[in-house]
């Protein structure tokens, strides 16, 4: 019975792996790029994106899962009723008729590249304004001066709470289960509800510690091979 209750929890975890990388993967360069929208110093798209990312980090992701998981059904309906069809009304057809997991792939995106833009914002503009000046002496543009000089310590100070978010990251995968995405802790409710037996939904946690841990030691390397930039 363990073995059993083992691996069929080990087969659906990949399914939270797969959305915790395929998160990381899209949500990683777009906070980056919305990073870039909240500096502009064109205010109008300056002020847009800030309050993109209010809105965004100041909602529960639960309620962004659910928005990208009816929304499109209920616009087409709508749409349907009165007759309007467009790009916009066929785009959210599509989006009504993928699977669960794609929609949950793009609401975790565009969640987490909210917050990873925070801390790129942050770790960027903790950089002095020497570093900058420095590189305009040496000839340098401003392509050559972020990604020469700028891009590497960067990293090194975002390291630490970009590690946190991941982490989080790991555990809200779960949250998946809400628009039907069958992940670990759904395939564990599934014992409850058809054996009657409650200790494979614990027995889940430790999958999630050991991911962690495994996240904690990567992360933990990563900042010691940083170290060599001194604030």
């Amino acid at each position: 019975m363990f073995i059993d209750v083992t691996l069929n929890l080990l087969e659906n975890f990949t399914v939270t792996l797969k959305l915790f990388g395929l998160t990381l993967l899209f949500a990683l360069p777009l906070g980056l790029i919305i990073s870039f929208g909240s500096m502009s110093r064109f205010k109008p798209l300056s002020y847009l994106v800030k309050v993109f990312v209010w809105i965004i980090r100041g909602t529960p992701l639960m309620l962004q899962l659910i928005l990208f998981y009816f929304g499109p059904g209920l616009l087409v309906s709508m749409a349907e009723e009165t007759g309007i069809e467009n790009f916009f009304v066929d785009f959210m057809r599509y989006l009504n008729e993928v699977e669960p997991l794609v929609t949950a792939v793009i609401a975790f995106v565009i969640n987490y590249a909210c917050y990873f833009s925070e801390i790129f914002r942050g770790g960027i503009e903790g950089i002095s304004v020497g570093q900058y000046e420095a590189g305009y002496v040496l000839g340098m543009t401003k392509t050559q001066i972020f990604f020469k000089v700028v891009l590497l310590q960067v990293i090194k100070r975002i390291v630490p709470p970009m590690s946190n978010e991941i982490i989080t990251l790991v555990k809200d995968t779960s949250l998946a289960r809400t628009i039907t995405v069958y992940e670990i802790i759904w395939a564990a409710h599934d014992y409850i509800r058809n054996d009657g037996i409650l200790w494979p939904l614990f027995y889940t946690g430790v999958f999630y510690l050991a991911f962690s841990g495994l996240l904690t030691l990567l992360f933990g390397w990563i900042e010691k091979k940083m170290s060599y930039f001194r604030s």
